[in-house]
């Protein structure tokens, strides 16, 4: 009887069946945990900016190959661009592209291969002290416009401190510097750079290579600028150096001849902005002075007209009254009111007699009213009227208030009294 198989026999039951989904995350997740993230060296090519800002390329040797990306947002712009054929080294986390199962490097840090394990020391330090913020531009520190007390953190015996006293006392001969003298290069240098007491901190050192200027990259060193309680600035070799310091520090100087430079004003441009305030407040002095004497002269004008149109209206007012008061208008009007009392006599002649009566009756009667209803009568019967100070009737007791004087009037007279 032939033998037979069945798919039992190579698949156990109890075998899991994966999707292709599951089984690539899977296998990411293994090449993550595993590889973490490594440095891999080789050669160039396929390279492809897209339009994103990302960055695709090839980096192999003569044996393999391996896919690798640059996210826009991973690391600084390359010095030099990115070209096929160029031999770097590249730092990154080794992963997997799900949507076609293929693995790749995602780069964080790219150099030139042969650059060494000090550039890639420098790369990582950095990485680290920007994600922690110490680079941050929100935390610069303005240096003083002024300054009158500055130290610098530097080599006594270098050209750099040489050409920076020079520059600052030409521009700023007012300037008291405290030279703080440490190892700029050499093992127990950083510490020195460090701990060294400062007022207006200047840290500057000439030109070299990386080896030479490897001080001011050290983590001690960074921390300390990051601490500092004033103002830092960070003048390390030539225009095209860069050390971790100058990222830290609230200012970079491109050599330590533009660090003195910067931190002070020059002496002789001062005195030429006080020459030309000078001019300018004189000028403006002397402008108000002249508007003055301008406002003056014509308010003296208008015066001067003011007070003639008030003499000369002053001056008709008495002709006319002058002219008023001649003998002959008064003697006119004298004869004019001596006609009227003549003609009210003859009226007062001719009146009849029964009209005069008739009057008198009349006035008799309106007496004999007033006696019953007038004051008089009412104060008879026991009233009174009661006045203010000020001789006003109070009708109700809202018109009087404490301490207040009063008078009250009755039949035979009148008395004072005080409110309590």
């Amino acid at each position: 009887m032939p033998y037979t198989t069945t798919t039992t026999d190579f698949f156990p039951q109890t075998s899991k069946v994966f999707t292709v989904s599951e089984l690539t995350r899977s296998i990411r997740g293994t090449l993550e945990t595993k590889f973490s993230a490594v440095w891999v060296q080789g050669e160039i090519s396929n390279y492809k900016q897209h339009p994103s800002g990302h960055q695709y390329f090839t980096l192999k040797d003569q044996r393999a190959q391996i896919a690798c990306v640059i996210w826009r947002d991973a690391m600084l712009p390359s010095r030099q661009p990115l070209i096929d054929g160029a031999q770097v080294q590249a730092y990154g986390i080794v992963t997997v592209f799900e949507a076609r199962g293929q693995y790749q490097l995602n780069v964080q840090i790219l150099q030139p291969r042969g650059v060494g394990l000090l550039q890639a020391k420098f790369e990582a330090l950095r990485r680290k002290l920007e994600a922690e913020g110490l680079f941050a531009p929100e935390r610069k520190r303005p240096l003083p416009k002024f300054p009158r007390r500055i130290g610098i953190v530097t080599s006594p015996t270098g050209a750099a401190i040489r050409d920076m006293l020079n520059v600052l006392r030409r521009r700023a001969p007012w300037l008291q510097i405290l030279i703080n003298p440490v190892r700029v290069q050499g093992t127990g240098a950083a510490q020195e750079i460090a701990v060294a007491p400062l007022d207006l901190i200047v840290v500057t050192r000439g030109g070299g290579s990386i080896e030479d200027l490897w001080e001011f990259n050290e983590e001690i060193v960074a921390r300390a600028i990051f601490h500092s309680a004033l103002p830092v600035v960070s003048a390390i070799g030539h225009e095209i150096d860069f050390t971790i310091c100058d990222f830290v520090a609230d200012l970079r100087a491109p050599t330590p001849s533009a660090a003195a430079e910067l931190i002070v004003p020059d002496v002789t441009d001062l005195q030429r902005r006080l020459d030309g305030c000078t001019r300018t407040l004189g000028g403006q002095l002397l402008n108000r002075l002249r508007d003055g004497q301008q406002r003056l002269d014509h308010a003296r004008e208008l015066l001067q007209r003011c007070v003639a149109h008030k003499i000369e209206s002053y001056k008709r007012g008495l002709l006319h009254i002058r002219a008023a008061l001649q003998p002959r208008k008064l003697s006119g009007e004298l004869t004019m009111r001596r006609n009227r009392f003549a003609d009210l006599h003859r009226r007062w002649i001719a009146c009849p007699p029964r009209l005069l009566e008739n009057a008198k009756h009349r006035f008799q009667h309106i007496e004999g009213i007033l006696r019953v209803l007038g004051p008089e009568a009412t104060l008879r019967r026991g009233y009174s009227i009661t006045t203010n100070e000020r001789g006003k009737i109070i009708r109700t007791i809202a018109g009087v208030r404490p301490q207040m004087e009063i008078r009250t009037r009755v039949s035979d007279g009148e008395f004072s009294s005080e409110v309590l």
